[in-house]
């Protein structure tokens, strides 16, 4: 009904959502991690092409003319604005906002959990949320698979040694439902494999699945290392669990000039697609020149975490009102 006030969460679910945030604080509360809030709006947005900002305009009383602000889309800059600050060991639960994102496993606005720790290492920090999954949903050891591996052991394939082309005919071999002239770039092609030909595979291990060592290309914030065959790989992780994307974890990057040629190589892609480029955050870009400490770092998402807890299908069921209403 269009007019229905009732939410789309039970009552059952809405104690279980409460608990879960009581035990995730509890998690880190015994491992001495502050919780810290940051800003939601911020002047300056994401520049990466496959995220879309909620933007909005502050209007000063007065003269002055008005000022585009944008929803977050993670508390990532924020946050590491403290950590430059000598915050230490902080986590947040934020709500972030996403736009263009809606459906069984996506809302524009859901609730997410992001900390970041400069005394673990990339291998520790896993460590860290495998047992964080385990305390507060029960689930057993993540195993960690190596995005090469996954490729290898999945689709037969070298992703170092591939050609574009054998990455095209392996996709269109594999996904049926994609138009023979469908036009994308070699990441294109590796991202669309591990969304819908190999997360799915994922889901048939009984445990959450890490995978690590993602292409240099994919790096995003992280960190670039060379892996135990020589080759340039990004230091980041995601988290797999009953075939959904839980987490998304790097050994974070510190250098202030890499990251700003990111940000730009970022908006010139935005505008080979059509996008608007977004403005750079110089707040953070100045207090990572000022120094950011050594850092590992993870956000996820804890309306999907909760959903496979409780064993339900649509994310509406696990928030108190749908987007719509």
């Amino acid at each position: 009904m269009e007019n229905d006030w009732r939410p789309s969460i039970s009552a059952e679910n809405l104690k279980s959502r409460a608990q879960l945030l009581a035990d995730v604080r509890l998690f880190f509360a015994q491992k001495g991690v502050l919780e810290v809030e940051t800003p939601v709006l911020s002047s300056a947005a994401p520049t990466a092409p496959y995220l879309d900002s909620f933007k909005t305009n502050y209007i000063p009383i007065g003269t002055s003319p008005q000022q585009t602000y944008y929803l977050q889309t993670s508390p990532e800059f924020g946050m590491k604005r403290l950590l430059a600050a000598d915050a230490g060991s902080i986590y947040q639960i934020a709500k972030v906002f996403r736009n263009g994102e809606q459906g069984r496993l996506h809302s524009p606005e859901f609730t997410m959990l992001e900390w970041y720790r400069p005394e673990l290492t990339f291998t520790q920090l896993m460590d860290e949320v495998s047992a964080l999954v385990a305390v507060v949903a029960g689930f057993p050891e993540a195993i960690r698979l190596s995005y090469t591996r996954t490729f290898e052991q999945y689709l037969a394939i070298d992703i170092f040694n591939c050609s574009d082309q054998q990455l095209r005919l392996v996709g269109l071999e594999n996904i049926p439902s994609l138009m023979r002239d469908i036009d994308l770039d070699r990441d294109g092609w590796l991202e669309l494999l591990m969304s819908e030909v190999l997360e799915p595979k994922l889901a048939g291990f009984e445990r959450p699945v890490m995978v690590y060592d993602f292409p240099a290309s994919q790096a995003q914030l992280a960190k670039i290392h060379t892996d135990e065959q020589g080759h340039e790989v990004a230091a980041r992780f995601e988290l797999y669990a009953g075939g959904l994307e839980l987490a998304n974890g790097y050994d974070e990057l510190l250098d202030a000039g890499e990251l700003r040629r990111r940000f730009e190589h970022d908006n010139q892609q935005r505008l080979v697609l059509g996008k608007a480029p977004m403005p750079l955050d110089e707040h953070l870009l100045a207090a990572m020149t000022s120094g950011l400490p050594q850092c590992v770092g993870v956000a996820l998402g804890l309306d999907r975490l909760l959903m496979l807890v409780l064993k339900q299908r649509d994310i509406q069921q696990v928030q108190s009102f749908p987007f719509n209403q």
